[in-house]
């Protein structure tokens, strides 16, 4: 399902895709929460620490996610 890619130099960082999986999530709707199965997938980043900080990498796969969650298809 995942897997922690390791850079080597030149690399700076890698992002690791894994697959696209069916899972039991708990969302958010109006007046309480609700169990749905959903479609899941982790995204793992290996970076080099000297050259990009944990905050950076952090916010690149915020941003990954984000786009992911609110892909619209009809703007491609």
């Amino acid at each position: 399902m995942f897997g922690t890619p390791i850079i080597n130099q030149p690399e700076v960082a890698i992002l690791g895709v894994g697959a696209v999986v069916k899972k039991p999530v708990v969302i958010e709707v109006e007046g309480g929460d609700t169990i749905a199965i959903k479609p899941m997938m982790y995204l793992t980043l290996s970076h080099d620490h000297r050259l990009v900080d944990g905050m950076l990498g952090g916010m690149f796969l915020k941003f990954i996610k984000d786009s992911l969650e609110n892909f619209d298809v009809g703007s491609v």
